[in-house]
């Protein structure tokens, strides 16, 4: 109880008094606005038109023009570290998220686990009487509790969030999402040929909530954390959203970096006598680390007069699918806020719209038609790439733009993601509350403040007037470190609150101080290591917004004093250890598993799809597919054992009477291999694909022979070669007679989600012993045997 009863209670009820305060659900102040919380997704510093981009987002703008647009509002450089500041107002390594959460290593500041200490904004208001509300990306809890056998306690409905419905995980198809419903996973409402994309689903979810609930109680407040997955890639859009930016962006991203500049500096956005950086400011292949490592080769940019004319038409297409990827879920924005007017609740809302960091630079100096190429260390390949051209943005792609996009978007500012530059940290943030701001000066007003993604939370508090509890279920609550905004909405001219930030993110390191600012040129995951021969740049943001004018000779003093500081917030902050390692080896860094390692897993049919980080483990490794199933009658058809998708995945499939196996090798090459006899008829009988590795080529990618046995009758061989890395860096799991989501090949007998039928599926077992095949057959009859 969270009150003493001061009832009288005697033996009989005529002789006793209530009192019902202890036990009454918390209720907001009459009034009480509601929060709309909505959180971008690598969308940079200057896409938007209310930020002097190229991409028009009028519903944005709406939002803007009640309200007022930060432009020194900063964030962590990546989506989780950030995505835990906004909710709880600590620093990201005080979060343990120092990375993503699927890169999470066993340290406090990057176990992938916000501590309870540090509560989120929804346990908050929820226990003050406002619904709260989630819809989209996640990506606050480790790959371990993404799965339904995994505690709760760090999924929105573990902390404070009462409905919810998205994905867990870093990103997802947006034509088929890995989904999350409340507590369970479930398939998406309809196809993409039925017209699904999942910003529109997200959308109709919170509206579905919201309405749920004000039908009951029109006068309780909610508080709704809408994050879609744009503009994330996979970049998917429909056809007729990307259309409407067709030749928008043929001028090349160099010349739209000179345009939008124009823009900003007419609008104010940034200082007058701003100057753009080069588009490859901290090195190219020239560079080398401290013991000769190479630079990053994905963190080159291309000049656009040295592209071809081929390369040049596929570059401004995929800036026109990202473009439509983001206009789309303005679009969708635009449905929140027409609820939010047509029922008279504009007026009282606070709406918050923020960037979790710069633009992406994952697609590397030539974009991707695949992004798992990068989670596997594969560089794209031009001429491939160009084949897709019309598919772009479509599901048969999984795509992202070139790094020259990342630096238009993040104009004008260098680099992009996952660096500390003002590229990585410096992001749109637009506060709007017109009951609030109504008649006031500051209507669609610029900010100049400096604010970072830890203020956010504190912001809301204080507008709300909600003191921050000193417990959430019983534990005891830390400092925030985030400071209000509030002041800085009504008096433009105030000095910044914030004084000091420091910034850490993957071997990136900053820290900015009363307008001046030291950051690393150190590569993000370069492996260069060596962190104490990095060389520190020193700037006046308040003059030099870009970064471009480094002051480290001229000031030593000054930036020996920054250097000392970062290490002293570091310290503060539990920053270390600094991982700067390649995609690769973090994300297949080895990490706790819900079951100890065995050398035989056991699946079945009509279960949830299985997490790859929870599933068997084939890289770089010998296995067998065994299906044991009953198949009365010839005619059986379709999935047996199916695992990733067609951008990477393998699937033991039945067509046409015949055995197949796939294995789709990050979607560059589909490598199928069929039966070459027609299936058995019976009971009891043993479907089998199994691949024996014999060398890897290169190292990571393991080469051998895949053959298909019917029992221990060998049917079909044919030579493969299996990827080094993950499928997806998020969904696309494993399931037994169906494959859910992307398919992993079209070749696929008809039917819904490609069940199996004809027979029955009576378990899957995948073996990663090494053992010869014809020994585990054998052991399996003697296992049927027994039964």
């Amino acid at each position: 109880m969270s009150q003493p009863f001061k009832g009288t209670i005697n033996v009989d009820i005529r002789d006793s008094v209530p009192d019902w305060a202890p036990f009454e659900p918390p209720q907001a102040p009459p009034g009480a606005p509601n929060v709309v919380y909505i959180v971008l997704d690598d969308v940079g510093f200057s896409a938007m038109s209310g930020y002097g981009g190229p991409i028009q987002t009028p519903n944005i703008d709406r939002i803007a023009a009640q309200g007022v647009r930060y432009t020194q509002w900063h964030t962590t450089a990546l989506c989780s570290p950030t995505r835990s500041c906004l909710l709880t107002g600590r620093n990201h390594t005080r979060n343990s998220m120092a990375c993503i959460t699927e890169a999470a290593v066993g340290f406090p500041n990057a176990s992938g686990t916000i501590p309870p200490e540090n509560g989120m904004l929804s346990e908050i208001l929820g226990e003050r009487g406002w619904n709260t509300y989630m819809v989209g990306k996640w990506h606050l809890c480790p790959t371990i509790e993404m799965n339904v056998a995994s505690t709760r306690r760090n999924w929105p409905s573990g902390r404070g969030f009462e409905r919810w419905y998205g994905f867990l995980g870093a990103e997802t198809n947006q034509w088929y999402p890995d989904l999350v419903y409340d507590n369970h996973p479930v398939d998406q409402p309809k196809s993409p040929s039925d017209g699904y994309h999942l910003t529109e689903d997200l959308t109709d979810k919170a509206l579905e909530f919201i309405k749920d609930a004000k039908v009951i109680a029109p006068d309780k407040p909610f508080f709704l954390y809408y994050a879609p997955g744009a503009a994330h890639a996979p970049h998917h859009a429909p056809r007729e959203w990307i259309e409407k930016f067709e030749g928008q962006f043929d001028m090349g991203y160099e010349a739209m970096r000179e345009q939008t500049l124009a823009r900003q500096k007419k609008m104010g956005i940034v200082p007058a006598d701003t100057e753009l950086p080069p588009i490859n400011p901290i090195g190219t292949q020239a560079r080398t680390g401290p013991k000769g490592q190479p630079f990053p080769p994905l963190d080159v940019t291309r000049p656009w007069d040295s592209l071809s004319a081929d390369e040049k038409r596929l570059f401004s297409r995929m800036a026109e699918v990202y473009a439509g990827f983001l206009a789309h879920a303005d679009h969708h924005i635009g449905r929140l806020l027409d609820y939010l007017e047509e029922s008279g609740q504009r007026e009282n809302t606070l709406v918050i719209l923020v960037s979790d960091n710069g633009a992406s630079g994952e697609g590397g100096p030539d974009g991707s038609v695949n992004e798992m190429k990068f989670a596997n260390g594969i560089p794209d390949d031009i001429k491939s790439n160009l084949a897709m051209l019309d598919e772009l943005g479509g599901t048969r792609t999984y795509n992202h733009y070139p790094n020259g996009w990342a630096m238009a978007f993040n104009t004008p500012f260098k680099l992009w993601k996952r660096y500390e530059f003002n590229g990585g940290t410096a992001d749109p943030c637009i506060i709007s509350w017109p009951s609030a701001v109504a008649g006031k000066d500051g209507q669609g007003e610029l900010r100049h403040q400096y604010h970072h993604a830890i203020d956010i939370v504190p912001t809301i508090l204080d507008y709300l007037g909600v003191q921050p509890p000193a417990t959430i279920k019983g534990h005891v609550q830390s400092r925030f470190d985030g400071v209000s905004m509030r002041y800085s909405v009504t008096d433009p001219s105030a000095p910044s609150a914030r004084v000091t930030q420091f910034y850490s993110m993957l071997g990136s390191r900053g820290i900015w101080q009363d307008g001046w600012k030291a950051v690393t040129t150190h590569p993000t995951l370069s492996g260069w290591s060596d962190f104490n021969d990095d060389t520190w740049e020193l700037y006046h943001t308040d003059t030099d917004r870009a970064e471009l004018h480094d002051l480290a000779a001229d000031h030593p003093a000054k930036l020996r004093e920054l250097v000392n500081l970062w290490f002293a917030e570091a310290g503060k902050n539990g920053a270390f250890p600094l991982d700067d390692r390649s995609a690769v080896e973090i994300i297949t860094t080895p990490r706790p598993q819900l079951a100890s390692p065995r050398h035989r897993y056991t699946y079945f049919p009509d279960t949830a799809e299985v997490p790859e980080a929870q599933a068997v483990n084939i890289r770089n490794r010998s296995y067998t597919i065994g299906a044991l199933v009953d198949i009365p009658a010839p005619g059986a058809e379709g999935v047996l054992f199916a695992h990733g998708s067609r951008f990477g995945g393998h699937s033991l499939y039945v067509k046409d009477n015949r055995l197949h196996y796939v294995y789709d090798f990050v979607g560059i090459t589909e490598q199928k291999i069929d039966g070459t006899e027609e299936i058995p008829i019976g009971a009891n009988l043993i479907l089998s694909a199994s691949f024996d590795k014999d060398g890897e080529d290169p190292p990571g990618v393991s080469t051998g022979t895949l053959s298909l046995y019917h029992g221990d009758k060998k049917v079909g061989e044919g030579r493969i070669k299996t990827q080094p890395g993950m499928f997806s860096l998020a969904g696309e799991g494993l399931c037994i007679g169906r494959d859910s989501g992307e398919p992993v090949t079209d070749d696929y007998p008809n039917g819904s989600a490609h069940q199996f039928t004809g027979g029955t599926i009576r378990r899957v077992a995948v073996d990663v012993s090494g053992d010869p095949y014809v020994d585990l057959e054998r052991e399996a009859q003697a296992m049927l045997a027994r039964e």
